[in-house]
């Protein structure tokens, strides 16, 4: 059996959506599928090279990849008025983002796409998105660009929200923010890229129909939070705009892009080339 290799993170909603075709309820043909979990700024570095048939990215870094891989229309993450959030220390809620050090999860994450859209001047620090949180709380940097379910939590962790950067989003440009995609690579051809789409689709479709069971899987993946936030944090970015992104997500990816272009953070525009 030939096997097709699928990188996602293992994060909650990830597995949410790929519960079905983990377990075996949804084929994909006759391929024999492995899972590639690795964080998503691993998975970005990874389609730099177009290592894996299947993967999700980040949309910030599509432009890098777009030679080597198309937009499936299933499978987005995407975000209505909320998304990536910076948070500093309760006792720091009136710090200034120019001049501070900010810890991001990733140069090529769309998190720090929009950051650079909505703030100027601080000093990135990357490092792994899980180690943001204690980075922030011991000291080690200002403020840290939250993704995951961190965007949920951080309350209770004693941090406060100094810039939304899902509501920035929306009050500037009305549209969703296309904060993760799927792609398929473009050497597979037209059939194996509707094979995989339509898994996809039938696997997130699966677990919309399935959600406790679904759910019990992705607690796996949700490192320590109970089940109703975990649950709250699946229906945020596994919803009807996972499904089939539309014509508005399309719009909202032109939208990142031009932004991106004219504030000089990419060269060119990419093809927006869905299946």
């Amino acid at each position: 059996m030939p096997v097709l290799r699928i990188g996602h993170t293992p994060d909650a909603d990830d597995a949410f959506m790929y519960y079905a075709i983990a377990h075996g309820k949804v084929p994909v043909g006759e391929y024999q599928v492995q899972h590639v979990l690795e964080d998503i700024e691993t998975l970005n570095n990874r389609a730099l090279r177009g290592e894996l048939e299947g993967t999700a990215i980040s949309a910030a870094a599509y432009p890098k990849v777009a030679d080597k891989y198309r937009i499936m229309r299933v499978g987005s993450s995407i975000g209505r008025n909320y998304g990536p959030m910076v948070v500093a220390k309760t006792e720091r809620a009136d710090l200034r983002l120019t001049g501070a050090r900010i810890a991001i999860p990733g140069e090529y994450t769309t998190a720090y796409l929009l950051l650079r859209l909505y703030a100027d001047g601080f000093d990135a620090v990357p490092m792994a998105f899980d180690s943001i949180v204690s980075a922030v709380t011991e000291g080690q940097v200002d403020a840290g660009l939250l993704i995951h379910e961190g965007q949920i939590t951080y309350a209770s962790l004693g941090l406060t929200k100094l810039l939304d950067l899902g509501e920035a989003w929306g009050q500037d440009t009305g549209l969703p923010i296309p904060l993760g995609l799927d792609m398929v690579r473009r050497d597979l051809g037209e059939n194996m890229a509707t094979l995989m789409a339509q898994s996809l689709r039938d696997s997130i479709q699966f677990a919309f129909d399935h959600e406790d069971e679904a759910l019990e899987y992705a607690m796996q993946f949700s490192r320590g939070v109970d089940l109703e936030t975990c649950r709250r944090f699946v229906r945020m970015y596994v919803n009807e705009d996972t499904l089939d992104m539309g014509d508005e997500g399309q719009k909202a990816l032109e939208t990142l892009f031009n932004k991106a272009l004219e504030n000089r953070i990419i060269a060119t525009l990419p093809p927006i080339d869905l299946i």
